[in-house]
């Protein structure tokens, strides 16, 4: 087996992993209402997950060398600023307060606007909250998903 093919197997295998993961966790959590949006999307998630792994194992993907490590560099800071939200964000400050606060920083780093701006800070907290309350109307109001609760509701 070539290295080349390894760079697809290994991901794909990683991918399937978590969702399989993810899966299992939406259909054996309770209160089973409160989990249907997630169920309906973990069967998405781990469907497109086997088509990737058979993908990787048959030599069918065949596109890419890799991540360059200038854009492994670029993504560092938003992985950072995920992982924090999924470990502590979501779960002490609550759903939506811990989504604002990550979306507002990745959204701060990634933008290419000055940072000594005012009129560009302005902006970011504008989108951001406008983002904020598109999300909430849909989660809350919408689709009525029971989100981790904390800080603020």
């Amino acid at each position: 087996m070539t290295s080349r093919r390894m760079q697809h197997i290994l991901p794909g295998s990683a991918i399937f992993l978590l969702a399989s993961v993810v899966t299992w966790l939406s259909f054996t959590e309770q209160p089973a209402e409160a989990f249907l949006f997630p169920r309906v999307i973990s069967v998405v998630f781990i469907s497109l997950a086997i088509w990737n792994l058979i993908r990787a194992v048959t030599g069918m993907s065949k596109v890419g060398r890799g991540i360059p490590v200038a854009t492994l560099k670029n993504l560092v800071p938003g992985l950072i600023v995920m992982l924090a939200f999924v470990f502590f964000g979501a779960k002490h400050l609550g759903f939506y307060l811990g989504s604002t606060l990550a979306f507002f920083a990745i959204y701060s780093f990634y933008d290419p606007a000055l940072w000594t701006s005012s009129k560009d800070w302005m902006k970011r907290i504008f989108v951001t909250v406008a983002f904020m309350a598109v999300i909430y109307a849909l989660f809350a109001v919408v689709l009525q998903v029971h989100t981790p609760r904390g800080i603020l509701f």
